[in-house]
């Protein structure tokens, strides 16, 4: 109780709860501005932008998190607060009381009394009471006696009973109120949509008027309902005090003034007294109709105040800068425009841009205004009613006022909105009645007073409309080519309703730009949704959409440059990713780029890593890609080096990939590389096809890529290999790939797109013209380029099939075989079943001469190896056998365990190239003796000298022979002379083994194993035993038929006769005669031809030494050296 009786004090507080609304409506308005904002900006930006949002918000919740506690202790200050004015107030009144004392005591002094009322004091004294005291002193001080509820009821119920009786028999009431109840001693009027209004008589008298008592407005606030407690329902307070007087003076207008405020006018005389206004004759007084107008003006006001207040709200929520809010016509009409543009700045210094159209200050105006609507003549005027209201209100006049006519009339109120789109926002003129018949019936709905949502419903409407005019020129304008096919420009409307509008335009492959239309600015927006929304392309973006906003009519253009760069982009990315080194631009002047056709766009080069003077070119047209591969060459003497085309090729990507729906396996094949410069490309497929594949044209993946990449490689390829062969003048043709791929053994060097490219094939009359052993190849020859498709170096394996089948023999061939096939080389493969012989070489460039190189070997190895074959069997060679062949090396026994190994070497030297000679001893079998046999018994492995083959120190002559005349008849002659020599250099050997290993020599002294004379090669079937003297040697001779002379040095068999010489210069340049060489001669044949025996051979003696036969040669040779030696050491 003693609290109640405190004074409140508020001076300095705040109520929590709007402190709490005012930060969550800030928050809630800072999240909004960043929705709109943030799309725009960087990823950078945005993360910097939150987190500068989270950092802020935090501190403000933060405090009030720390207000909310304080707010606990908020009664307690409050007690006190109001203690300290009760104590201020009571001191206050201490100190007042004091002063008035004070001037009491100051007063009352010089005062007199005046005279004693007499008869009051006799009444007094007589009576003991007043018997004169006022009736206002009663009235004042003794209470009126209250009414017992019966009495109130019982004049409650006749109140109604006269109400009842006035409204239905006098009181005029308009039509729209005609919906009331009667209770509580007074009428409620019920106005649907406007108000609820309560009134009550002040009496039961005919001149007594009506009073007001209460009004509710009938209408909700929607959207945002934070301000809700600014506009209540039902008025109180002042307001509501206001609206009462209003209401009771526009009722009482023609009625008196009561007799209380007469008497006050009479006693106020200095007041001049106010006239009321008098009715003029044939009308009756109608205090409802002026009711009703008045609260309807009452209620419409209220309303078009509220959604001014949230328009305004709307602009302190961030559209501020695009949105003018103005109250018109006495507060009557509200006129709202959007989309405002902002008035460039004028700086000093800088010339100002013109857009190249002006665009209008605003994009729309939305006005709400408070009309009255009136029927027409012909309806009988009036506010507009139907026509059931307007005979009902006919009928009520005339029952009520006879002829009379009332004194108002009613006012027939309603909102009227109107949406003014203006032409030429962002450069679009739209058709106004379409777009407002598509936006339907705008109309202030009390029972949702939204003014966002009306704004908002009318911006969607005039943002679809706009996004479908550019979707028409997109698809009919210049760029219909490129977006005129189904689903290239779709209009996108999202959201609950479906009215956020946005218009998503196919660039590429996924990639679609989104254009929209910001609600809040009017601004145009272009974004990516594609795997590009990537970091990076932002700028690009926002560097497109401030020119549309400048001048929206580049939205084509924008489009076509943004498609242009998009599909650069990502064919740029998959180049990249796939490790190809990728240009947007070579130094061509514009004469070189329009080679490219008219229809270029924009073009990538892709430089071929093995051939850098070479591009796969895309070149990007409004329908599809253009694939070309070109031949540039740099102009060494331009000052900025400027490259020209040498040569350009089309190509024809579905043929590559082998696509069978282009046309049958035959239609596959690749025309020839170098074409026409601005050659148009043929069509293979139907209109149907094209619009399908002009839907997935830039749908380039990586697999594409790099086959075309890789079938790039392979035609430049193909040229260099074309180029060879053109420059020997040696014809070719292209031929099916499907049967042209390598033996097995390279099969792993193969590729997808083999088949699509052709191989091949030239003659060998023609490429084998002049080589060697031509007549070994088959007719057709098949050349095709491998590893083109990887990121190995390209090679080129020519394939031969011999016309008979060698099969390699050999240990060596034998461990190289696989399946048939032997691999004798890097560069050579050999398949023994089907005869193919295939040549592999590294250097594309060189290729040709590398397989003629390798042919020439391989040719002349294969020779060598038939022809030995045939040896045994036409020349009766029994011991003549091939060892061993592998295309490069053919080893061969020439006489019994005699070898020789012979390869080819610099085949395309300009002296024909050579042959090299390898000789060597097979290793012995050894056959366990017989007991009878009377052979000495086998030596053992540990014990045997070394085995040489003699005729290793006469290579260099003896190669000399396969170069000379056919190969065949050359090795005829190479295996005869080696048998016919095979006795001498055996016995030469021999001599010499004999001669190192005499027993008793003395081995301690320096060259003692040395024998005292030597032998060595002097030419081509010519050996000489050169003496320790050095003045006498021996000269063994192959001559013909087999037959070896063996002569003193010192004479010669070409010598007719000899040349008178002097003692000093023959002893000085040639050798000496052998003493008694004749005699020694002839005691060495008869040392080699024993008494008795049979005279197999024949021995023949000579003026200058001796002539033998085969096996005979090396008895006589050895006793002849014996004698020789033992007569020059006496």
């Amino acid at each position: 109780m003693f609290e109640m009786e405190l004074p409140v004090v508020c001076d300095g507080q705040v109520h929590l709860g709007e402190l709490l609304s005012r930060v969550a409506q800030a928050t809630y308005a800072e999240l909004v501005e960043l929705a709109e904002t943030l799309p725009n900006m960087s990823d950078a930006a945005r993360k910097r932008t939150l987190a500068d949002w989270v950092v802020k918000t935090k501190k403000q919740v933060v405090k009030l998190y720390a207000v909310m506690k304080w707010a606990r202790d908020a009664d307690t200050v409050q007690t006190c607060m109001n203690i300290t004015a009760f104590l201020m107030n009571q001191n206050q009144q201490f100190l007042d009381v004091i002063d008035r004392l004070t001037y009491a005591k100051e007063n009352l002094d010089p005062a007199r009394l005046r005279n004693h009322d007499l008869l009051t004091s006799l009444d007094v004294l007589t009576s003991g009471t007043y018997k004169r005291l006022p009736s206002a002193i009663k009235k004042s001080f003794i209470p009126v006696p209250p009414l017992t509820d019966a009495e109130v009821i019982k004049t409650l119920n006749a109140m109604e009973d006269t109400i009842r009786y006035r409204l239905r028999m006098t009181e005029i009431i308009p039509i729209e109120m005609s919906q009331h109840r009667i209770a509580g001693g007074r009428v409620h009027f019920i106005v649907p949509k406007l108000f609820e209004t309560s009134i009550c008589l002040r009496g039961a008298e005919k001149d007594d008027g009506w009073f007001f008592v209460g009004v509710k407005f009938l209408f909700k606030v929607g959207g945002d309902t934070t301000g809700n407690r600014e506009f209540p329902q039902e008025p109180t307070g002042i307001l509501k005090r206001h609206i009462a007087d209003e209401a009771d003076a526009r009722m009482a207008c023609y009625l008196p003034f009561p007799e209380t405020a007469e008497a006050t006018s009479e006693v106020l005389s200095n007041i001049e007294k106010p006239e009321r206004p008098k009715l003029p004759e044939g009308t009756v007084d109608a205090p409802l109709v002026r009711l009703y107008n008045f609260l309807q003006m009452m209620s419409l006001s209220y309303q078009l105040e509220i959604l001014w207040y949230q328009a305004q709200r709307m602009r302190s929520l961030g559209w501020a800068d695009y949105l003018r809010v103005e109250m018109l016509n006495n507060r009557k009409t509200l006129s709202v425009s959007y989309w405002l543009r902002p008035t460039p700045q004028n700086i000093p210094g800088r010339s100002q841009m013109q857009s190249r159209i002006k665009l209008p200050p605003h994009g729309g105006t939305l006005t709400i205004s408070i009309t009255e609507s009136r029927a027409t003549r012909k309806a009988g005027g009036g506010p507009a009613r139907t026509p059931v209201a307007r005979m009902l209100a006919d009928l009520q006049q005339g029952a009520k006022s006879g002829d009379a006519h009332p004194s108002d009339e009613v006012e027939g109120l309603m909102f009227d909105v109107r949406w003014e789109p203006m032409k030429g926002t962002l450069g679009v003129i739209i058709n106004q009645e379409e777009v407002l018949a598509t936006v339907g019936q705008l109309e202030v709905d009390s029972e949702d007073l939204d003014f966002e949502g009306m704004l908002v419903r009318v911006i969607h409407a005039h943002t679809r409309s706009i996004l479908l005019y550019f979707q028409s020129q997109l698809q009919n304008g210049p760029t219909r080519n490129v977006f005129s096919p189904e689903g290239k420009v779709i209009l996108d409307s999202r959201g609950a309703a479906r009215d956020y509008h946005q218009l998503r335009v196919h660039l590429c492959a996924d990639e679609v730009a989104v254009i929209s239309i910001d609600t809040r600015t009017g601004r145009m927006n272009l974004r990516d949704t594609g795997d590009l929304a990537a970091a990076g392309r932002w700028p690009r973006f926002a560097t497109i959409t401030d020119g549309l906003n400048e001048n929206p009519n580049m939205l084509l253009e924008a489009l076509s440059l943004l498609r242009l760069y998009t599909i650069t982009d990502s064919v740029e990315q998959k180049a990249k990713y796939l490790g190809f080194q990728v240009f947007r631009h070579r130094n061509f002047s514009k004469e070189e780029i329009q080679k490219l056709g008219p229809t270029a766009r924009g073009t990538i080069y892709i430089q071929l890593a093995r051939f850098p003077t070479h591009y796969l070119v895309l070149v990007i047209t409004e329908e599809d890609f253009r694939y070309a591969l070109i031949s540039v060459k740099v102009l060494t003497d331009s000052m900025f080096a400027n490259m020209i085309m040498e040569d350009i090729g089309w190509l024809d990507v579905r043929r590559i990939r082998g696509d069978r729906g282009v046309g049958s396996p035959g239609d596959i094949m690749i025309s020839p590389l170098i074409t026409q410069v601005g050659q148009r490309r043929r069509r293979h497929v139907g209109a149907s096809a094209q619009d399908v594949l002009r839907e997935d044209s830039f749908n380039l993946d990586t697999q594409t890529l790099r086959e075309l990449y890789a079938y790039c490689c392979a035609r430049v390829a193909y040229t260099r290999v074309e180029l060879q062969l053109k420059r020997r003048g040696i014809p070719y043709i292209h031929v099916n790939p499907a049967n042209s791929l390598p033996p097995s053994e390279l099969s792993h060097i193969q590729s997808s797109l083999a088949c699509s490219v052709p191989a091949l094939c030239v003659q060998s009359s023609d490429i084998l013209s002049g080589a060697p052993a031509a007549e070994a190849a088959m007719p057709n020859i098949r050349v095709i380029p491998l590893n083109w498709w990887s990121d190995k170096k390209a090679q080129v394996v020519t394939c031969v099939k011999l016309k008979y089948v060698q099969q390699p023999v050999g240990k060596r061939a034998a461990a190289r075989a696989t399946n048939n096939i032997i691999r004798p080389s890097k560069r050579i493969v050999y398949d023994a079943m089907e005869a193919v012989v295939s040549f592999l070489s590294e250097n594309v460039d060189t290729c040709v001469d590398e397989f003629l190189e390798e042919w020439a070997r391989v040719s002349k190895m294969v020779v060598i190896a038939r022809e030995v074959a045939r040896m045994g069997k036409e020349r009766k060679w029994q011991d003549v056998r091939l060892l061993s062949f592998d295309l490069q090396t053919v080893e061969f026994a020439y006489a019994a365990d005699y070898t020789v190994s012979i390869s080819c070497i610099d085949q395309l030297s300009p002296t024909g190239g050579s042959f090299e000679l390898r000789f060597s001893r097979s290793a012995p079998t050894f056959r366990p003796t017989q007991p009878a046999s009377l052979a000495p018994p086998p030596i053992p492995v540990s014990l045997r000298q070394p085995r040489t083959n003699p005729h290793e120190e006469a290579e260099p002559y003896l190669r000399q022979i396969l170069r000379y005349g056919s190969l065949a008849t050359s090795l005829y002659r190479l295996v005869g002379l080696l048998r016919d020599t095979l006795p001498v250099v055996a016995e030469l050997d021999h001599m010499i083994t004999a001669a190192r290993g005499l027993p008793g020599r003395d081995r301690s002294n320096s060259g003692a194993d040395e024998p005292w004379f030597d032998a060595f090669v002097k030419g081509l079937g010519w050996w000489r035993v050169l003496y320790g003297d050095l003045r006498h040697a021996l000269d063994l001779r192959l001559m013909t038929n087999k037959r070896i002379v063996i002569l003193d040095a010192s004479r010669s068999l070409f010598q007719q006769s000899l040349a008178p010489q002097t003692e000093e210069v023959t002893e000085l340049l040639t050798f000496q005669p052998i003493p008694d060489f004749r005699d020694l001669v002839t005691e060495a044949v008869r040392a080699a031809r024993p008494p008795g025996a049979a005279n197999k051979e024949r021995v023949a003696m000579i003026d200058i030494g001796v002539v033998c036969e085969g096996g005979s040669v090396g008895p006589v040779l050895r006793a002849l050296h014996e004698r020789v030696l033992k007569k020059l050491k006496e």
